[in-house]
């Protein structure tokens, strides 16, 4: 048991150390290709930080990465996107080349943003793209792919296991589109580390209850159940709304005003750990919060965007996959926590100050994506 108490204690913390405050929205590159006979164009878009970690674009080593900077390693960034990005058309290989490298700003920082033309050896009807940027670097990265052709548009990940992934450009097929999405889904729940901390501070308290002003465990598991399935479907119903509502552009928020008020809701799920002000009805903090977090959500999906002739499909695929991702984690987490919750060192330790460390690191966010450039 005291093993079981430390290995979570040592998790609980990882993920609130400051080391992933630069790593609380997922890294992502964009690949936009259009078909056109034997020709291809589009661009392809890499985070800046994550162009330092493939090249080391910070010359100078100050933490901050400059215009000049950027442009000095276009060449070394080319060759080596050149080295992890290949097309092929019918099996056969095109010649792939880069244009000028240029910032686009994102909600999450600034990406080097750089023009893709390439040229196959026939007209294109059976597309294989072959992705493994940052593979060996950071193995969550991953690649949203739009892909287009005389009207019609889909998306695919890539990178991961499916460094390779193949398309009929011309007759996409909407198994392949569910799955697609489905892995989307599950991949973006479980590498968004905000996400993940707002779930888990809402857990935490689910084996313990109030009792004159103490935490005491549950005696039995069946409340503890209670208490997650109230939370989770809360926050499920939601964040399915908002993110049904954005996907089909009836509401949208700011990217910033959102991605800040996903942070504030982590700061109050953790601290009303510590201070408690809501017991019995944490639901209502997952229902509330969870519509912001559905606004989250749905900035990936317009990044990935929704095909016209399959658009309601791709949006229950990726909702599917955000609840079986959300469920991984509560599968995880709960028999843990359920096993340590009648010792003092979880009540006493993992709980308030688990939490205040949750806490600490949305703060930090809160401050990086409300008032600080992005960068």
């Amino acid at each position: 048991m005291r093993d079981g108490i430390l290995i979570f204690a040592a998790l609980l913390f990882g993920l609130a150390s400051p080391n992933s405050a630069s790593a609380h929205i997922a890294s992502n590159g964009f690949l936009v290709l259009s078909v056109k006979g034997q020709e291809i164009s589009g661009s392809m878009e890499l985070s800046v930080r994550d162009a330092e970690l493939a090249v080391g674009v910070d010359q100078n080593q100050d933490g901050k990465i400059t215009w000049g900077e950027l442009k000095a390693a276009e060449d070394s960034l080319t060759r080596y996107l050149e080295a992890h990005l290949s097309l092929s058309a019918q099996n056969r290989r095109c010649d792939l080349s880069f244009g000028e490298v240029r910032v686009n700003e994102r909600v999450d920082g600034n990406y080097a943003w750089l023009p893709v033309k390439a040229r196959c050896p026939a007209a294109v009807t059976d597309l294989s793209i072959s992705y493994s940027v940052l593979n060996t670097i950071d193995p969550s990265h991953r690649g949203l792919l739009t892909l287009s052709g005389a009207g019609i548009v889909q998306s695919g990940v890539l990178g991961g296991e499916a460094s390779r992934a193949a398309f009929a450009v011309f007759s996409p097929s909407r198994v392949r589109a569910f799955a697609e999405y489905l892995r989307a889904g599950v991949w973006h729940i479980l590498s968004g580390f905000d996400h993940l901390l707002f779930l888990i501070s809402l857990l935490l308290p689910a084996v313990l209850l109030r009792h004159r002003g103490q935490w005491e465990p549950v005696v039995q598991m069946r409340p503890a159940l209670i208490s997650v399935f109230k939370v989770v479907t809360a926050f499920t119903v939601a964040h399915s709304l908002t993110l049904s509502l954005a996907a089909f552009d009836i509401i949208r928020l700011p990217s910033r005003l959102t991605e800040s008020v996903i942070a504030a809701s982590i700061i109050v799920a953790a601290l009303n750990n510590i201070f408690p002000l809501v017991t019995e009805s944490r639901a209502r903090i997952a229902f509330a919060f969870g519509l912001l977090h559905g606004f989250g959500f749905a900035s990936v999906l317009a990044d990935m965007g929704l095909p016209k002739g399959a658009r309601l499909l791709s949006l229950v695929s990726f909702n599917l996959g955000i609840e079986a991702g959300q469920l991984a984690v509560v599968c995880a987490v709960m028999p843990v926590i359920y096993g340590l919750r009648s010792g003092a060192f979880y009540r006493r330790a993992v709980m308030p100050w688990g939490s205040a460390a949750i806490a600490t690191l949305a703060l930090v966010w809160l401050v990086q994506r409300a008032f600080l450039p992005t960068g």
